[in-house]
């Protein structure tokens, strides 16, 4: 009964995720303490507690276009020690539509009582390495 429940969790997080809604997201969805890994040698490598970078990096994700997918969820453990698994890809078009980047990966998070905690994205990170190159040309920076 809880894996349903906590799958449900997770689709919600999604679709906060798949709309741009990182403020709901951050709120929601993150533990007080959450510890976020993305590994490599790229612009988007992080490994941080500190969830003013979490969202930092979660707004740049959308600011250049990213859009995810997610295929699978799974979920096992009891609430005070769960665990997630989502295989997804990830994608980036052009403004003329054209896809400049598409990667497949994996999330393995971990929560407690409904709040991710720790979770580490894993890209094919040569992929993530030619879209630096791409975005050192074409990235929307804030002003």
């Amino acid at each position: 009964m809880f894996a349903w429940l906590a799958r449900l969790l997770v689709r919600r997080s999604i679709r906060m995720h798949q709309a741009g809604d990182v403020k709901g997201l951050m709120k929601k969805t993150y533990g007080k303490n959450v510890h976020f890994v993305f590994p490599g040698k790229n612009s988007w490598a992080i490994d941080t507690t500190d969830k003013a970078e979490l969202e930092k990096w979660l707004h740049r994700f959308h600011r250049v276009g990213l859009k995810l997918d997610v295929q699978d969820i799974l979920v096992a453990g009891p609430p005070w020690n769960t665990r997630a698994c989502l295989a997804f890809t990830d994608h980036a078009k052009d403004d003329a539509g054209n896809v400049v980047y598409e990667n497949r990966g994996v999330i393995f998070a971990k929560g407690r009582w409904g709040k991710i905690i720790d979770y580490t994205v894993f890209e094919d990170t040569e992929k993530v390495a030619e879209f630096d190159r791409y975005l050192a040309v074409h990235e929307k920076v804030d002003a």
